[in-house]
């Protein structure tokens, strides 16, 4: 059976072969712009289809055998239902007035959700939890940063103070120093100019002794 026979089946089951055409172009559209993408595609009792990526490896040419090298590539598969495979082994009967493939249950058509999807929900979700713990850990490094930025500044700071203080001290020190000297210096001067004073009247007494010598010299 090829496109055209598919479309005559069911044109009488969906109103005219114009509508049949159009629904065979609609869903097998569909099917294949999921598989591109990557999604699955599953009938319950029918089957499923999904994109299958095939690694590179070698192979051998059917007319000639000699060894090729296959790329990397990605192919369609289809996985036939359970139902299905029953209905082509024989182990199930093939309804006569009702459909071959089951409708799938109630509320599954909404709410079913594919294994790939969940998948990269599950991928979207992990690169989040990274993407936020990398955030946290910048954030904690550059406040490590500023902290220890912080902690030289101030030890900077406190050893600029030390530095003044110490110098203010020498400089106080070496002040007292010079004022003791200066003190002892002024001691040691006072007694040697009270004992010139004393001698002073000593050297007078002794000039008028020499006078009074001359004096009586004469007179003779």
């Amino acid at each position: 059976m090829n496109k055209a026979q598919l479309v005559e089946a069911i044109a009488d089951k969906v109103g005219g072969r114009q509508q049949a055409a159009d629904a065979v172009d609609a869903v097998l559209d569909a099917i294949v712009r999921a598989v591109v993408a990557g999604d699955r595609v599953s009938v319950t009792g029918f089957g499923s289809f999904e994109k299958v990526d095939r690694p590179a490896r070698y192979a051998r040419n059917p007319q000639t055998g000699e060894r090729v090298r296959v790329k990397k590539t990605s192919v369609p598969r289809f996985r036939a239902g359970q139902g299905f495979k029953d209905l082509v082994s024989g182990s199930k009967k093939l309804p006569k007035h009702d459909v071959a493939v089951k409708k799938a249950p109630k509320g599954s058509l909404t709410g079913g959700v594919s294994a790939r999807a969940i998948t990269k929900a599950a991928a979207k979700k992990a690169t989040a939890k990274k993407a936020a713990a990398k955030k946290v850990t910048a954030k904690k490094t550059v406040t490590a940063a500023k902290t220890a930025a912080a902690k030289k500044t101030a030890a900077k700071k406190t050893t600029v103070a030390a530095k003044k203080t110490t110098a203010a001290a020498k400089t106080t020190a070496a002040a007292k120093k010079t004022t003791a000297a200066k003190k002892a210096v002024a001691a040691k001067t006072a007694p040697a100019k009270k004992a010139t004073a004393k001698k002073a009247p000593a050297k007078k007494a002794t000039a008028r002794k020499t006078t009074a010598k001359k004096a009586v010299a004469r007179k003779k």
